[in-house]
């Protein structure tokens, strides 16, 4: 899984995603997204009632380090997801990674070229990362905090839906494809 600079020789555009201009593909991930929420956080509300998040059991000191992580540790995840993305990047061969912010989407990208399997690597490698690291914590945490926790793998693992669509989408294609990720546009090439 190498990433390469330069387009080889008989390589063509043959498909581009772009979420932030198509909008009828940006509403279905968006909807993915919603929908893999509520199946993760229904479940979990007859495992653990989400009023444990909201006990004072412990003090009104306690009920607001619990909000106030949460906001801080989503803001935190966010930027984490990024790096992992923009290390899988690393591994892959990449040079010079570029992090960003579109208003809708925070986004790691590179001027290089992955093959199939190293762009899948990529585009999974913080969902599934964040996802097992989250899990561990959560079975660590007091029932007060499990929410707190569980938040954050729900907005790991819907957060993905972008993730997961390119993913399922470029599985499908031939085995021989290019990507092309800019952070906002992923450009597909394939031998003619």
């Amino acid at each position: 899984m190498k990433a390469t600079d330069i387009l080889p020789e008989g390589y063509s555009e043959i498909c581009t995603v772009n979420l932030q201009e198509d909008k009828k593909t940006s509403l279905l991930v968006n909807l993915s997204a919603v929908i893999i929420a509520v199946l993760l956080a229904v479940p979990a509300l007859f495992a653990v009632p989400v009023s444990y998040m909201f006990s004072m059991e412990k003090g009104i000191i306690d009920y607001m380090l619990r909000f106030v992580s949460l906001m801080v540790l989503i803001f935190v995840y966010l930027i984490l997801h990024e790096l992992v993305h923009g290390v899988a990047m690393k591994i892959c061969g990449t040079k010079k990674v570029k992090y960003g912010f579109t208003g809708l989407y925070a986004f790691a990208g590179s001027e290089d070229f992955y093959d199939k399997k190293a762009y899948i690597f990529i585009a999974l490698a913080p969902v599934v990362f964040w996802g097992i690291v989250i899990a561990v914590i959560n079975l660590f945490v007091p029932l007060e905090w499990f929410w707190v926790v569980y938040f954050l793998q729900i907005i790991n693992l819907s957060g993905a839906a972008g993730d997961l669509y390119v993913t399922i989408k470029f599985f499908r294609l031939p085995s021989d494809i290019l990507v092309k990720d800019t952070g906002i546009i992923m450009t597909v090439y394939s031998k003619q």
